[in-house]
């Protein structure tokens, strides 16, 4: 425990891209914009969701729970990344590194489930119409959300405290821009196979469990939208669906190259920018992908609108 005590830094490097300094300025722009956009377009889907009668629906319920997930996900490292790449002091403290490496494990692995969840529901608005509303009931949605969020947290609570105990004999050059598990188990002086083993495995089950559950439920729904007679229904069907595919894709695509191979493997700067997509630019994109490919939303949004002018000139 002493050895242990000693080698705890008071803060940590965050190397980050410092290899190609001309990437600064360009960075921060693109964080800062997407951040922006981030913060819009989920606020006005929870918004929107709770201020329209005609989206109290399951879905619209999971979509709110995505949109407040992913405002947390970018919240947790987007500022930090701002504050690093604006300063010349690339420094984080070992306290709130330790608070984001257990915060954004949790919310990872959180989102994974929930999207699971989400192709479920899906399943059966497609597959068991008549039967929705009572298979989904309001009960049954909590209970599911909650699932996904306290899984999370469990999950995180043991992979991280599993990390943060590893002695570090003084090191406290992090390869990554923000604090996640894999660049804190590389710092570690002690042989961490058990450590990566673990993170693998668990990995492997959080992403391949909820995936297996997506694409099972999509082989029914493919099979059910192909059964329906009516062209617009189809068509009503599948944007809704392939919204959340393209979400999925976007989210497990870089999860599965980070989490899913040994930590030696593979190139750092891909590994960074791929980390730097699936936590920035698709908490960004969520939104914009069920607004623009969704006509209930799009609605909603123009009713609310005409609303909020309408009130103004009164």
């Amino acid at each position: 425990m002493k050895h242990m005590n000693e080698s705890l830094p008071k803060d940590f490097i965050l190397m980050g891209f410092t290899k190609y300094p001309c990437l600064d300025l360009p960075l921060f722009f693109v964080l800062m914009t997407s951040y922006i956009f981030t913060w819009l377009g989920n606020i006005t889907i929870i918004l929107v969701s709770q201020l329209d009668s005609q989206l109290q629906s399951p879905m619209y319920f999971f979509l709110t729970n995505l949109s407040f997930l992913d405002l947390c996900f970018t919240t947790t490292t987007v500022p930090q990344m701002l504050f690093n790449l604006a300063a010349s002091n690339k420094s984080i403290t070992y306290i709130g590194c330790m608070v984001q490496a257990y915060v954004f494990h949790w919310l990872g692995c959180t989102e994974c489930i929930l999207l699971g969840i989400m192709a479920l529901d899906r399943y059966v608005a497609v597959c068991k119409p008549l039967r929705y509303s009572v298979i989904m009931d309001h009960k049954l949605c909590l209970q599911l959300s909650n699932t996904a969020w306290l899984f999370g947290l469990t999950n995180s609570l043991l992979q991280s405290t599993l990390t943060v105990l590893l002695p570090l004999c003084g090191n406290q050059v992090l390869d990554h821009f923000f604090c996640e598990l894999p660049g804190l188990i590389k710092m570690a002086c002690v042989d961490t196979t058990v450590n990566e083993i673990t993170l693998a495995v668990v990995a492997t089950l959080l992403i391949m469990g909820p995936l297996f559950m997506i694409l099972i439920s999509y082989s029914y729904i493919a099979r059910a939208v192909f059964q329906i007679p009516s062209l617009d229904g189809r068509l009503k069907a599948f944007n809704t669906c392939s919204s959340h595919l393209l979400v999925v894709s976007l989210f497990y695509g870089p999860g599965i190259y980070i989490y899913m191979q040994p930590s030696e493997n593979g190139p750092q700067d891909l590994a960074k920018f791929l980390t730097l997509f699936y936590c920035v630019i698709t908490p960004m994109a969520n939104p914009f992908i069920y607004t623009l490919r969704n006509k209930d939303v799009k609605g909603a949004l123009r009713s609310l609108l005409r609303r909020a002018i309408s009130s103004k000139r009164i």
